[in-house]
């Protein structure tokens, strides 16, 4: 979705880390992990992009994995408010 708007270049954080005892750890959702989500697990999705000198816009879900079915576990507002 983000390189079909035209900006894959723009595109240079993760998709996602795990969360847990810290905030920032593995499993890393990046290209090139291919270490299975496992029942228990959360982590997040925050694709983010990233305008040199002009703004960054990221938004964050928290996902747990359970045994048939992820679930997410925020439910943010999607709506454009700067600061």
């Amino acid at each position: 979705m983000i390189e079909d708007a035209g900006f894959g270049d723009e595109f240079i954080h993760r998709t996602g880390h795990g969360v847990g005892l810290n905030v920032h750890e593995p499993t890393y959702i990046v290209e090139g992990n291919d270490r299975e989500l496992e029942p228990g697990m959360v982590f997040s999705v925050e694709p983010g992009v990233y305008l040199k000198e002009e703004f960054g816009v990221r938004i964050e879900d928290l996902i747990v994995v359970a045994e048939d079915v992820c679930e997410q576990l925020n439910d943010p507002e999607r709506t454009w408010k700067p600061l």
